[in-house]
């Protein structure tokens, strides 16, 4: 697909991987409709865009009750349409469930899973009437991976996977065209200075936002749709996982006591609920 001239609706467009994605797409040719809930930082990425003037930058929340009606709204003054959304927006939580904060819980499971299908679903009849169409959804390797720590966030990963193959499936017959990206841990303001250590004392390699949307773009551009997994050998885990769940089960038991180690809790208080910030300082793109 020929980036130049698109249009494109991207969430999350202050995060890191958003950020990364915009001057990338931006670079292309591309129009830009950035969406995310720190305007400030939204007009700062727009000033450093290409042919900034062309670009729109909106401080909507999408949790918010009329989030995706008032978006829809602006997109539908656009002249252009909408030629390719990418619902980039998303939550984390490093937490074990038995001492996870069910309202971080709903918040997670909304912005991951159910914000992307409510949009997808509202932005479906504008996207078929383009000659060619695109949804991008940006999922993670723990939505293949059940890891210790981020059972609700793969969760919510696992659910936009399986709603990303299946509408890829569904669109086969249309000029809309569905891609499903999965990044390996990376470098983004998302993640907890707790799950940086984490991965540092495990050796877990953290991509570069920029990596990401690069990887990105050249799925687009060469026009393949199939999942996308960023990384080795966390590919090559997603395939072990899936054909040899016990080794999996072997390693990340070794992990275990590390792993809870970074976690909300020592392992002595497990089990009773608590939480080391509120829901309004949970990581948000």
């Amino acid at each position: 697909m020929d980036i130049n001239g698109k249009t494109v609706l991207l969430t999350g467009a202050n995060g890191g991987i958003g950020s990364a994605l915009a001057k990338q797409l931006a670079s292309a040719g591309a129009t830009l409709v950035l969406v995310g809930r720190d305007e400030s930082a939204l007009v700062r990425l727009r000033s450093t865009l290409s042919a900034q003037q062309r670009h729109h930058a909106l401080a909507y929340d999408l949790q918010a009750s009329d989030g995706v009606e008032r978006l829809l709204g602006f997109c539908s003054t656009l002249p252009s349409g909408i030629d390719i959304l990418i619902n980039n927006a998303g939550m984390s939580d490093f937490a074990f469930v038995a001492e996870s904060d069910p309202d971080v819980e709903r918040a997670v499971i909304g912005l991951n899973l159910y914000v992307p299908i409510a949009l997808t679903t509202a932005m479906l009849p504008g996207l078929l009437l383009r000659p060619e169409a695109l949804v991008i959804n940006i999922g993670s390797v723990f939505g293949s991976i059940g890891y210790p720590g981020f059972a609700v966030y793969g969760a919510s990963k696992a659910g936009l996977r399986v709603f990303s193959e299946a509408l890829r499936r569904e669109l086969a017959d249309t000029a809309v065209r569905v891609l499903y990206v999965a990044p390996r841990a990376t470098q983004t303001p998302m993640n907890s200075s707790r799950v940086v250590a984490m991965n540092q004392a495990l050796g877990n390699t953290m991509d570069p936002p920029e990596k990401v949307a690069t990887a990105i773009l050249n799925r687009i551009q060469t026009g393949r749709w199939r999942a996308l997994t960023i990384g080795w050998p966390e590919r090559l885990f997603v395939v072990i996982n899936n054909l040899l769940p016990g080794i999996t089960d072997s390693s990340l038991r070794g992990q275990l006591t590390r792993i809870r180690q970074y976690s909300r809790v020592p392992a002595s208080a497990a089990g009773k609920h608590q939480s080391d910030s509120n829901f309004d300082k949970r990581k948000i793109s």
